[in-house]
This record gives C-alpha cells, sequence and structure tokens, in this order.
C-alpha cells in the first residue's frame, strides 16, 4: 500500500486520476500495481482539538545562538521537547495555515509521546543526500476545524515532502 498526501483536494484529486489510469507506477527500481486507488478525507475536527501521531519522524531545523543569543549562520536539528522545539513547530503549523489562505490561529497544546531518535537519508535540492534526525511524536493541536484538517493532510514539522512527519490516521 502506497499513502499519498496533500492539504489541497485538487491535487488528491489530480493524482487519483492519474493513478486510477495507470496499471503501474514504476518508482525508481520498484514497480507498484495499481489494484485500486481510494482517496481517504482528513477527519473534520468538529471539536476544533486534534490529536495527531505520527507515523514517520518530525524534523525541525532552528536557527543557532551564540553564548550572547545572537543568531548565528548555520541551523541547529532540534528533537521533541528540546529547547525550542514547539515554539518551531507552533510558528510552522501557523505558516501552512497561512500558505493554505486558512485560519491560523492554531496552538500546539501538549507533546505527549516522543519516539525514538531516528535518521533518515533524504535527497537534497541540488542531487545530493543528507540525514534528517527525527523522532515520531504525538501532539494535541487546537484550532478552526478546516485548519486542523489542513494540517492533517499535510504534516507535523519541515521536510513534508521527503515523508518527514506523516500523520496516521
Amino acid at each position: 500500500m502506497l499513502e499519498m498526501g496533500s492539504p489541497l483536494p485538487e491535487v488528491v484529486e489530480g493524482w487519483a486520476k492519474a493513478l486510477a489510469s495507470s496499471p503501474v507506477i514504476a518508482w525508481g527500481a520498484t514497480a507498484f500495481i495499481v489494484d485500486q486507488v481510494e482517496s481517504v478525507e482528513a477527519p473534520e475536527f468538529t471539536s476544533g482539538r486534534a490529536v495527531f501521531r505520527t507515523v514517520t519522524p518530525v524534523v525541525m531545523k532552528v536557527p543557532r545562538r551564540d553564548e550572547n543569543g545572537e543568531r548565528v549562520h548555520r541551523q541547529v536539528w532540534r528533537l521533541p521537547r528540546e529547547p525550542e522545539w514547539d515554539v518551531y513547530v507552533q510558528s510552522n503549523l501557523r505558516r501552512k495555515a497561512e500558505t493554505l489562505g486558512l485560519d491560523s490561529d492554531v496552538t500546539l497544546d501538549e507533546v505527549r509521546c516522543v519516539g525514538a531518535k531516528r535518521s533518515f537519508i533524504v535527497g537534497g535540492s541540488r542531487g545530493g543526500k543528507g540525514k534528517k534526525p527525527g523522532a515520531c511524536v504525538e501532539v494535541a493541536v487546537s484550532g478552526p476545524p478546516r485548519t486542523l484538517a489542513a494540517l492533517h493532510s499535510w504534516g507535523l514539522g519541515q521536510a513534508n515532502s521527503t515523508g518527514m512527519g506523516w500523520i496516521g490516521a
């Protein structure tokens, strides 16, 4: 089974049409036989509260600061429950909502559970490869229902297009 997601319904509809008309998907050296294509709606979150549990690690890169608290050039990876992680994740959620033109009044209420640190090798923007460290998490968030549904389909943290921060059903 292959799961793909997007907070934009038009993108999901396009993928579904294209995949439904393809008997085989060639993904590098792997061939996926297409038996069935199913679009799954995000939960509605009518209460304005959600619990997101990721099935892939969440990664966050934050500015590095010197001994005076001044921002320096290189960034550092932060894991859940490390300094500033929650602040940057909440900002990331709000930026995603703004990008989609949705109400960005989203709050990271609680980090409930943190899995083991894992690193994944992912392709870089210039064809290179790099390691991204992260950990699976379970977080409680609150916000407008439509925004929470879109965030559920987008994922937590950064590097979602590489498969990081994927939220399970």
